[in-house]
């Protein structure tokens, strides 16, 4: 049976979650709700407003979808790399190091927990700084794609500067129809972010090194995601189906509320420095 803190002191959350985790290692599943506090909105975290990402199939499927969404990202990467880790985030490099937590498998494309010093790190979905050719498969920096749809689009990037950014970099903009997109430089054939789409499937060499790093790990640890979609959810149904502890730290109800050990309805932050902080002299 599900055992639920409420909102209460993050030390009490942290003396819980201690208890049901042991001495670990555990791997730790996150979500946008770890990122919100280095000013990346969430998805469907309370408060969040209806967000309808652009598909695969729109993308490939449509050069004026392709258009609109390069004159979005145009603008949001931007917002998203001039981000820091916060202290969630340097918490849980910190609990790694200390030899509680032997890794993240990370549902963000924002690359927060390499930037706080996370060694291991499963990018599941992709990241956001990245862009592949869909045709000759090339991969480049998306700083390089930048400076040449700067030079397409002159001005076009400060004009919408004021804008939201989702935590995909995909800024909300009304108008895009002057927008110039580039094409790959190596071949002429499309870009896209190497981001993983709705509609489109996790690479799946990178779906069993996420199993792997499950079937090593001495239970879950969950941290602000809603556990909508199944790509995070089946790594708790993996992990109970090992008979292994799972905990979920998230604002919000998750969708696997029912299978967990225990839930915290606390902050990613400050849950994970409280337990930074109740780490004994046997973590350092």
């Amino acid at each position: 049976m599900t055992d639920t803190i409420r909102p209460t002191a993050a030390a009490e959350a942290a003396r819980r979650v201690r208890d049901v985790l042991g001495a670990g290692p555990v791997i730790a599943l996150t979500g946008a709700g770890i990122s919100t506090d280095s000013g990346i909105p969430d998805y469907r975290g309370p408060g969040s407003p209806p967000r309808t990402p652009m598909t695969y199939q729109e993308f490939v499927g449509d050069a004026a979808s392709r258009r609109h969404y390069w004159a979005r990202n145009h603008v949001g990467w931007r917002r998203m790399a001039g981000t820091a880790p916060n202290d969630g985030h340097r918490a849980l490099a910190e609990l790694e190091r200390a030899g509680r937590v032997c890794g993240v498998i990370t549902q963000n494309v924002d690359t927060l927990h390499d930037a706080a010093g996370s060694r291991d790190v499963v990018d599941l979905h992709g990241r956001y700084d990245r862009v592949i050719c869909l045709d000759c498969r090339a991969v480049t920096g998306r700083a390089e794609l930048d400076t040449r749809l700067t030079a397409l689009n002159p001005g076009f990037a400060e004009e919408v500067a004021d804008v939201e950014v989702a935590p995909d970099a995909d800024a909300v903009l009304a108008s895009t129809d002057h927008f110039r997109v580039a094409d790959c430089a190596d071949c002429g054939g499309t870009l896209k972010p190497d981001i993983v789409y709705f509609g489109e499937n996790v690479p799946r060499a990178r779906v069993q090194e996420a199993y792997a790093r499950v079937d090593g790990a001495a239970g879950l640890l969950v941290l602000g995601s809603s556990l909508t979609v199944f790509s995070g959810r089946r790594f708790v149904k993996h992990a109970v189906g090992q008979g292994k502890p799972v905990v979920i730290v998230n604002r919000g109800t998750t969708r696997a509320d029912d299978v967990a050990a225990l839930t915290v309805g606390l902050g990613c932050s400050e849950v994970l420095r409280a337990l930074v902080d109740a780490s004994g002299p046997e973590d350092s």
